[in-house]
């Protein structure tokens, strides 16, 4: 099996930061890609950020230069460093992994999301 948990989530008021954190487990046999996607009330889930193993990344427009996404690879974890909030990023922060099982099956797997809500 494979837990990918997020934490870090809370209550920030605009112009504030948060770090959240994901960190994938299990029969892992190795990541090509972490990525955070994030859903607000009525709206489509979208990609916020992501990572390939290769260290590279992709930002939504609506985030680059304020949300900055890095990795600690020996600890299989993700992370998504957010200044300048804006009540606008108020949505469930989703973590997906993209990897493979030592099984040698590659998928896609998705934690439970951590709520962010920003207050004006």
């Amino acid at each position: 099996q494979v837990q990918v948990v997020e934490s870090g989530g809370g209550l920030v008021q605009a112009g504030g930061s948060l770090r959240l954190s994901c960190a994938a487990s299990g029969s892992i046999f190795s990541i090509y890609a972490m990525n955070w996607y994030r859903q607000a009330p009525g709206k489509q889930r979208e990609l916020v950020a992501a990572m390939s193993s290769g260290s590279n990344t992709n930002y939504a427009d609506s985030v680059k230069g304020r949300f900055t996404i890095s990795r600690d690879n020996a600890k299989n974890t993700v992370y998504l460093q957010m200044n300048s909030l804006k009540p606008e990023d108020t949505a469930v922060y989703y973590c997906n992994v993209h990897l493979s099982l030592r099984s040698g099956r590659r998928g896609d797997y998705w934690g439970q999301g951590t709520q962010v809500t920003v207050s004006s």
